[in-house]
């Protein structure tokens, strides 16, 4: 008898992205930037609104990464997400990591009020229950937000993204320049920011209505600003109320060149009419949300929105090699 023959069951990782329909411009650059396509999927309404998906491959055994900002209108964002995650879960990919440049009800992430709900620790329970096993975000509201989940989150950041395009194309940076701090919440972005232009910092005091939580009601600056540029950073700019609010408070205070800096453009509301009508001489974002094309023609050359893309791209690279996100940013992206 001849000896018994030995199979060999090699398998090769696989890396396998799909993206939601709500930012599919980001996820294609992403992909250009890992060099590969974009999975194809099957993803339609039925007559009710009900969202159906399906991958047109197999995904058993692979490292799937599924990308879906939570754009506006959000609710449906994060449903679509959570279907995609689940249809993949039930097709027995090996890792699946859901990738959220913008996480939705962020800022929803602690009771202020009696009976209110924690509705940011609600969306990770919902993603963990749909089938994700790894989190990637840009920027989160509050680092806590990490602590909801029970396996891990890699936190992204764009502020040496902006910080590049403030010193590198405006060339703003040095003692002449002020990075500020909006609220007290922003503080440790903004001191952050400061280390990476060599700048001088301040911050705004800022107290909200306790009934009305968009509402503010005093706005003061504690730093020296006149004479000097301004930088305003924020994690978001959503109805613009803060940062105009800024804008106004450091112009009064003699403040000269005033600019805004911020991860995510929500833009809602009548953020951008409130932005045009501000001391604010310039808009720098990202895309981790679509800008629509109306509201960027509107701002024109006010507004700047950078690429997150390539940031993106290098931390699924490193999931998929299993090494460190951290290194991308040298330790420098914790919330």
């Amino acid at each position: 008898m001849g000896e018994p023959t030995v199979r060999e069951n090699l398998t090769r990782k696989r890396m396998m992205v799909f993206s939601g329909t709500c930012h599919p411009v980001l996820s294609e650059e992403i992909a250009q930037h890992l060099g590969i396509k974009l999975c194809e999927a099957r993803i339609r309404r039925f007559s009710d609104g009900e969202i159906y998906f399906r991958a047109t491959e197999s995904v058993r055994g692979a490292d799937v990464f599924v990308i879906q900002t939570h754009a506006s209108p959000i609710n449906e964002s994060l449903m679509e997400q959570l279907v995609m995650l689940d249809a993949l879960k039930r097709a027995s990919a090996k890792r699946i990591t859901a990738v959220i440049p913008y996480y939705g009800y962020s800022r929803q992430d602690k009771k202020t009020l009696a009976r209110e709900p924690i509705s940011a620790k609600l969306v990770a329970d919902l993603l963990t229950v749909a089938g994700a096993q790894l989190v990637l975000s840009v920027d989160l509201h509050s680092g806590q937000i990490q602590g909801f989940f029970n396996f891990p989150v890699d936190h992204l950041t764009a502020l040496p993204l902006l910080g590049d395009f403030l010193e590198k194309h405006l060339g703003l940076s040095g003692d002449d320049l002020v990075v500020v701090s909006p609220d007290a919440g922003r503080v440790r972005v903004a001191t952050r920011l400061r280390e990476l232009l060599d700048a001088e910092m301040a911050y705004i005091y800022k107290r909200r209505s306790r009934h009305e939580p968009q509402k503010i009601e005093e706005t003061v600056v504690e730093g020296d600003v006149r004479g000097r540029a301004c930088i305003l950073i924020d994690d978001m700019i959503d109805t613009a109320g803060t940062m105009v609010a800024g804008a106004r408070a450091l112009a009064e205070e003699g403040a000269t060149d005033i600019y805004a800096a911020a991860t995510h453009a929500l833009f809602s509301d009548k953020a951008v009419q409130r932005l045009m009508e501000s001391p604010v001489k310039a808009t720098i974002v990202t895309n981790t949300l679509p800008v629509p094309e109306e509201k960027a023609q509107v701002l024109g050359d006010r507004l700047t929105v950078l690429s997150i893309a390539p940031i993106v791209a290098s931390a699924l690279q490193a999931v998929f090699d299993d090494e460190s996100v951290s290194e991308i940013f040298h330790g420098e992206n914790q919330p």
